[in-house]
């Protein structure tokens, strides 16, 4: 489980393809490795992986077949920036939401408009996941946890403060990229408990 607050900008060091559908990446990121061991959780750009390896700083993990196919992280190439977090302990204040590293589908920049001390970003929304997305609730792009402004049948806007836009990859993305939306899990189970259909996420396993 993870807050949706970013702690630390990492830097794709490698992405090498292995057997059955899948890659092996590596990241560098001093902060979340500091005490990373092999089997903890590490979100990358929102979506939970496994560690595999620590080295100097540097993490691996396994990307599954069907999380490339399900997330924007099939897109990652070496020297890409990426929004690392590491899980959760209990009794850490909660920052943010809580996020499960369940990427839910993959959105789209399509607009960035700056304002004097903050800018509004528009995302396309998938339309199985606008029922979940709601103004003022809370939806997770790219591994940060944010407030929906905005929202309408295939997209949302958010405003994103000094902080978020110097201190993750929001601040760089360009109109026409991918990014990996999760919504908040309160909204799938109270559906669930209403009787309708759950929506299928990428769960990776953590």
């Amino acid at each position: 489980m993870f807050t949706g607050i970013v702690e630390e900008l990492g830097e794709v060091v490698g992405v090498t393809p292995t057997a059955e559908d899948s890659t092996l990446v590596a990241v560098r990121g001093p902060l979340v490795t500091s005490d990373a061991r092999h089997g903890d959780s590490i979100a990358v750009n929102g979506v939970c992986l496994t560690v595999v390896d620590v080295d100097g700083g540097v993490f691996t993990a396994d990307v599954m077949g069907e999380t490339l196919r399900r997330s924007a992280l099939g897109t990652l190439r070496t020297g890409d920036r990426v929004n690392l977090e590491r899980a959760a302990a209990l009794g850490s204040r909660l920052g943010g939401h809580l996020v499960q590293g369940h990427v839910d589908g993959v959105g789209e920049l399509l607009s960035r408009e700056p304002a004097q001390r903050w800018e509004t970003v528009r995302f396309r929304l998938p339309t199985a996941l606008s029922r979940y997305v709601v103004e003022k609730g809370s939806i997770t792009v790219d591994g940060v946890s944010l407030t929906v402004a905005e929202v309408a049948a295939d997209w949302f806007a958010v405003g994103l403060i000094p902080t978020t836009l110097s201190a993750t990859t929001l601040g760089t993305r360009s109109v026409g990229d991918p990014v990996n939306l999760e919504i908040d899990v309160l909204a799938k189970y109270v559906e669930r408990l209403l009787g309708g259909p759950a929506v299928d996420g990428a769960e990776v396993p953590a």
